[in-house]
Formats: C-alpha cells, structure tokens, sequence
C-alpha cells in the first residue's frame, strides 16, 4: 500500500512546500506575530487546501475549470485579494510599535485564499485525476485526498512559519523589517503571476 502511495505523496509535497502565496504568508506571518499568533492562519490554509483537495476528488473541482466565466472571477477576487494582503505585509514595521494594531491574518482568511485560487482547484484536481486509482469511490478518494494534503499543507506551513520566526530574530531594526516586509509583499505579488499565465 505504502508504495502506491509514494507517487502521491511526493507530489503533495512538492506542490505544498514550493513557494507560493500561501508559503509568503506564513513566513510573514511567522515573522511579525510568532508561532502561536500565526496558527488560526495556518490551520485555515490546511483546512481550506483539504477541502479543495476533497472537493475535486468529488467532482466540483471539474466544475469549475469547466466554466470560464467563473475561471475568471475566481482569478479577479483571488488576484485583488492577495494584492491587497501583500499590501498590508509591505506597509508593516517592526511588529509591536507603539499605536499600531495588527493583528495575524484568520483561520477564515486561510479558507478563503485557499477556495478561490484557480491554481489551487488546478493542482488538486490533477491529483484527483492523477491517483483516481488508489480509492474505490469518489468519497474515498477525497478522504484520501483532504488527508495527504492537509498534513502535508501543515508541515510545510510550520516549516515556512519558523522560517519567518528566525528571519525575525535577525532582525535589528526597523529598516531592516521594512525591508523583509517589503520583501514578502513583493513576492506575495509575484505569486498573483501564475494565476494569470
């Protein structure tokens, strides 16, 4: 069984931990509010890929790509969506000053990013048309599916999220965090990019 599953699980983990908007905003995320304070936000991408995972195991993942007036909303909200988070990112000091209230992005905005992303409908659709043989029904197929890469969404979010924590041990001052800040924003709209090409 282990074996069958191997081809899956390498490429959950490539689509999960390779760079992307999701990854961006749990590195900032991990840099400007900690490990702790970013969890709402790393629980709701998980959740939110698992259920894009299990939903086009299901068939409305089909749906979808099959209509392009939708295609193409999904792509204007999703894409002014990530450019105003990248926004809010690159406007950011050093966190914890004086008058300022940030707060940590939502397990509801996690969903969201998660549900009206083309790519991410994209990517787990080719997984359930890919690996379609490994479970006896479409349900079996989406457990299959929402497991492996809510699991694998949530290690690679740990792993981008601490990323962002050491980032920020490093850093002295607020320059420096305008910087990172700015980075991340700037790679957070790169990210809108692909969604268009």
């Amino acid at each position: 069984m282990l074996e069958s599953l191997l081809p899956l699980l390498l490429f959950v983990l490539i689509s999960t931990f390779s760079p992307g908007g999701a990854t961006t905003l749990a590195t900032a995320s991990g840099a400007n509010f900690g490990w702790r304070r970013s969890l709402p936000l790393l629980a709701g991408i998980s959740f939110g890929l698992a259920s894009v995972a299990a939903a086009a195991a299901a068939g409305l993942g089909g749906l979808i790509l099959a209509i392009p007036s939708l295609q193409l909303a999904m792509k204007l909200v999703g894409s002014i969506y990530l450019l105003w988070l990248a926004w809010q990112i690159a406007r950011r000091g050093a966190p914890g000053v004086a008058g300022t209230k940030e707060k940590p992005a939502s397990f509801v905005t996690g969903v969201w990013l998660l549900w009206q992303n083309p790519k991410a409908w994209a990517m787990t659709l080719s997984a359930a048309a890919s690996f379609a043989a490994l479970a006896q029904s479409p349900t079996a197929l989406a457990l299959l599916l929402g497991s492996v890469f809510a699991l694998s969404c949530a290690l690679s979010l740990t792993t981008w999220c601490i990323a962002g924590l050491m980032l920020a041990r490093a850093l002295k001052s607020e320059r420096q965090w305008r910087m990172l800040n700015m980075a991340l924003g700037g790679l957070l709209v790169a990210s809108v990019v692909p969604i268009w090409f």
